[in-house]
């Protein structure tokens, strides 16, 4: 069985992956994440919420094991 880690997302991100790599980590939907983050941090008075995601964005590492896609789109014209 694999070792399970808490990494930030490379590929459900907003800001930094946090909120995607704690709902991987948990195997639950990073917008529930997001939504009681976003809820902690504003009846904390923004400032605690604020200073706990920028410490967890210093200290949880991103995910090297994902690799990002990225596309190309082309608009045909007729």
């Amino acid at each position: 069985m694999a070792e399970k880690r808490l990494v930030r997302s490379k590929t459900d991100r907003m800001l930094a992956g946090i909120c995607g790599g704690i709902g991987e980590y948990f195997d639950v939907d990073p917008n529930i994440v997001r939504v009681i983050w976003v809820v902690i941090t504003v009846i904390s008075g923004f400032g605690p919420g604020i200073l706990i995601y920028i410490l967890v964005w210093l200290i949880v590492p991103e995910n090297e094991s994902e690799e990002t896609i990225e596309a190309t789109y082309s608009v045909k014209e007729e």
